[in-house]
Order: structure tokens, then sequence, then C-alpha cells
């Protein structure tokens, strides 16, 4: 039996960097982390055997690769209180309740395109500006987090992994 043929739009080296930054940041604290809008399931795989995660992915297009775990399902914000993490490594029309869940659990969420408001055109820094927002306007500490893969779309927002030092971008 031949490997598995993995197709990946984008720079590749994104899951790795987030899986990396998921580790420096949260070490062992997390256990259960939440692959929202996954896909095949990339980051997935590396969390669970590089960094020793229990992670899984969760997309309703249910097309994961051999042996990732993963509900094929839509996110919902009700579902974080299972995780320790909620992550959106470009979440498309799961961005806004990966952003939800972040008043319940700790949230690492990359945006691609605007599916936080449809009533208005939304580039890249104004869609991450509105995502802010509403983190402000909850009371949530949050910061802002450039990775090293190809952008523009490398540019994400983190709650609850600061340790002493807290961000709330006002």
């Amino acid at each position: 039996m031949g490997r598995q043929q993995i197709k990946c739009h984008g720079d590749s080296n994104r899951f790795e960097d987030i899986a990396r930054f998921i580790y420096e940041r949260f070490g062992g604290t997390k256990k259960y982390i939440a692959d929202v809008a996954g896909g095949q399931g990339l980051l997935t795989r590396l969390l669970n055997k590089k960094y020793n995660y229990e992670a899984e992915v969760i997309d309703p297009r249910g097309f994961t690769l051999k042996g990732v775990p993963n509900r094929a399902c839509e996110y919902a914000p009700d579902m974080a209180g299972y995780y320790d993490l909620i992550v959106g490594l470009h979440p498309d029309e799961a961005l806004r309740p990966v952003i939800e869940s972040a008043k319940q659990k700790p949230v690492l969420a990359v945006p691609c395109c605007n599916h936080w408001d449809n009533t208005r055109r939304l580039g890249t820094k104004a869609l991450l500006e509105a995502v802010c927002e509403y983190l402000s306007h909850n009371n949530i500490a949050y910061e802002i987090v450039s990775f090293g893969f190809k952008g523009p779309k490398n540019i994400g927002v983190a709650t609850g992994c600061f340790n002493e030092r807290l961000f709330r971008g006002d």
C-alpha cells in the first residue's frame, strides 16, 4: 500500500508553525484541542504525534486523512466546554464560533477571509480589528500573533496564553 497523497493549498509550513506555537505557549497545560474547520487534519496529526496532545478535527466536510481523529459536524461555541484549547487555522465560516468560544476557553484563530460580518467588506486588517473589538468588548485579553509562514493570512489572535503578561490591545 502506497503513501497517502496529501494536497495542501497555501504554505504547508503553517501547520508546523501553529503546532509549535501551541506547544511553546501552552506546553503540557492543555490536553484536548479542537482543530475547527481542520480539513484533512494535518495540524491535528502534528499536534497528536509530535507534541502528544489529544486533538481532533471538527469539520462538517469530513475529509480527514486516515487515522486522524475527527467529528464530521459544524462547530458551535457550546462545544468548547469539552476542550482545553480551540484552534481555528483559516476557519472560514467557523471564525465567529471559534472567537465566541474565547468566553469559555483559550482560543487561537488565524482568519483567512471575512466570515465575521457579512454586511460589509473587511480586508485582512479590518477583519482582525473587528475580531479584537469583539474580544475587548467582552473583556477577553488577547494577543496579536504573526506567524513565519507565507502571508498575507499569517496573522492571528490568541487568548489565554500570556503567563504574567496580559494584552488587551486597548
